[in-house]
């Protein structure tokens, strides 16, 4: 399993009992598939680079789990669970598809990219054509796999919404490649825009009630390999 951040890594780990450190941990599913989760960072280089080196742990099957962000929040609420038919990534048009496994119902596109869609404009077309969420890492795990020949699939839970603007460039800059803030960054961000602590404080809330629907979804999905 590749988790880009560290929160969406923290799930996993405790839900299947894994050990390990410095971003790798090793274990067992329920039903004795055995299980290697590693952080991927954030950012299509840094997903392509971790992709390849779980392909070095001879891997049969990768999954992606994690958090993204809506396209519309009349298709998907905060929490509800993306198993995307078909992954984009923005810069080239690549397609790539995963697997579906069990009886988890695939739909929609999931678009990738390093820069964040806010505008409405741009969101509102991307909703015409089937995209309902978005985020910076899961075409390029995809493309891996796929150049690769090994099977793959995706397992992210809505945590925001695009055009509400939540997660923004000055969001951004406050966070570690592994999605954590240290305090002083945090109090800094405040001090420049006092006005975001309510909406911080929800999208905190929000990402935690998402990567444990999209942990909980792939160890579900753990007992069809």
């Amino acid at each position: 399993m590749l988790a880009p951040m560290q929160p969406e890594l923290k799930p996993v780990v405790r839900g299947l009992g894994l050990t390990g450190g410095d971003g790798l941990y090793r274990g067992l599913s329920p039903d004795g598939v055995e299980v290697v989760a590693m952080l991927t960072l954030i950012g299509m280089d840094n997903a392509t680079r971790a992709a390849q080196r779980m392909l070095e742990h001879r891997v049969d099957h990768m999954m992606v789990v994690g958090i993204a962000g809506g396209v519309d929040p009349n298709v998907l609420k905060i929490g509800g669970l993306i198993a995307p038919e078909v992954v984009v990534r923005r810069a080239t048009g690549r397609e790539v598809r995963p697997s579906v496994l069990g009886g988890t119902l695939a739909k929609g596109a999931l678009s990738c990219g390093d820069d964040l869609v806010t505008d409405p404009a741009t969101l509102a077309k991307m909703g015409a054509a089937g995209v309902i969420a978005v985020d910076m890492e899961t075409a390029a795990i995809g493309e891996v796999c796929e150049d690769a020949g090994v099977t793959w699939s995706v397992y992210r839970s809505i945590s925001d919404f695009a055009g509400e603007g939540l997660i923004d460039e000055a969001l951004l800059t406050m966070m570690t490649p592994d999605g954590t803030s240290e305090a002083d960054s945090v109090a800094r961000f405040l001090d420049q825009y006092p006005e975001r602590k309510q909406a911080l404080e929800r999208l905190a809330h929000d990402m935690e009630a998402a990567t444990e629907a999209a942990a909980a979804a792939a160890i579900t999905a753990l007992a069809a390999l």
